[in-house]
């Protein structure tokens, strides 16, 4: 069955019954989750005597077979490398399956095998973890593995190609269909996969695909999201955060004004412009930058339009790397205007006042030389 043009109104379970003996079953749901949210794969019914094998991207990772519930972190599923250590939660009545702290490399294909005495049901779960970035952005969409000579990694937008790899050459956009969308934007690594866009804009949000075509085959979906720009307007004096959306301790972050560091999370305590590291800044934010160690935004109390220019963010994580910029533009309040004005004409008025008492001096010279002459 395929279905075209697809609308919101579709979304739903859709269901494939095999009449037989036995009979066999596939239910078929895309699960869309934000990256560090908890997500729980249901199975519905299942019945205690049900033997449950769920794999994820063809690898095994848990299983219900009449013993005590086993999940990846056991001798079984050492070929799952590990990386749902301490973060699968599987319920031995239903055969659920929860993902704790998820993660962009957490993206694939998960499919559920329920084996038993009247039926056999397969039911496959597309998990997309979803990007957040803003307009103008550059990102990059991280494999997770090396690749190998004989691998093939592919990337598509939407379902189109945009970029692959063929043993140690890699393509951009050359294909007809990508139709100049992404041309000059997109670089790809050819040693490690990782697709980088770079000057982000809205029509490039959506579902972005990745197929490593080896043995075995994996596939990764990565649902980016793309918000509008930033170009934050504010007075001086005032206080101006600079968000950096969801950010999790792990991540290494810098912020640079005008390409000069000012401020870093790197793993270690906070650091800001008043520390060595960011001796080069002239001290100009001294005491007014405050730096969130859990979400990573830069705070700036007691603006000044000297603070005025660009702020970079780049962050870096084992699943993704965003540059992030901020155009900050900081004018003067009508207070300071009124001030300024008003120093303006009381400097003029005395400017006046000693060109007119000059003028009187020199005139009240002339006639007394005048009276002296007669």
């Amino acid at each position: 069955m395929t279905i075209t043009s697809i609308m919101t109104s579709d979304a739903g379970l859709y269901k494939l019954k095999i009449l037989g003996s036995p009979s066999s079953e596939k239910i078929f749901s895309t699960v869309p989750v934000k990256e560090r949210e908890t997500v729980t794969l249901c199975t519905g019914v299942v019945n205690p005597d049900d033997f449950m094998i769920w794999c994820f991207n063809g690898t095994l990772i848990a299983e219900i077979n009449g013993h005590p519930t086993k999940n990846c972190t056991d001798d079984q599923c050492k070929d799952g490398d590990e990386r749902f250590r301490d973060r699968l939660k599987l319920d031995h009545q239903t055969g659920s399956l929860t993902i704790t702290n998820i993660t962009i490399t957490d993206s694939g294909l998960y499919k559920l095998q329920i084996n038993s005495s009247s039926c056999s049901i397969i039911r496959s779960f597309s998990v997309t973890v979803i990007v957040s970035v803003m307009e103008g952005d550059c990102v990059t969409l991280h494999t997770g593995v090396k690749t190998k000579q004989q691998d093939r990694i592919r990337w598509y937008f939407n379902d189109i190609r945009i970029a692959q790899i063929t043993g140690d050459l890699s393509k951009i956009c050359t294909d007809v269909q990508c139709d100049g969308k992404f041309r000059d934007r997109l670089e790809l690594d050819s040693q490690t996969g990782y697709l980088t866009i770079t000057n982000i804009m809205t029509s490039d949000a959506g579902l972005y695909k990745l197929k490593i075509l080896g043995s075995p085959s994996s596939e990764k979906i990565f649902n980016v999201t793309v918000h509008g720009e930033k170009t934050l307007p504010v007075k001086e004096r005032e206080t101006v955060t600079l968000c950096t959306g969801v950010v999790y301790p792990d991540d290494v972050m810098i912020w640079c004004f005008n390409d000069t560091l000012i401020a870093e999370i790197n793993g270690h305590p906070t650091k800001i412009c008043t520390d060595d590291q960011c001796k080069d800044s002239d001290e100009r934010f001294r005491d007014r930058l405050k730096l969130d160690n859990q979400t990573g935004s830069l705070t700036i109390t007691n603006t000044r339009t000297t603070d005025s220019g660009l702020y970079k963010l780049e962050i870096n994580s084992s699943r993704f790397s965003i540059t992030r910029s901020f155009s900050v533009t900081v004018t003067a309040n009508s207070a300071s205007v009124r001030k300024i004005n008003y120093f303006n004409i009381m400097e003029a008025f005395a400017v006046l006042l000693h060109t007119i008492k000059a003028a009187q001096n020199e005139n009240s010279a002339k006639q007394q030389k005048k009276k002296k002459t007669v």
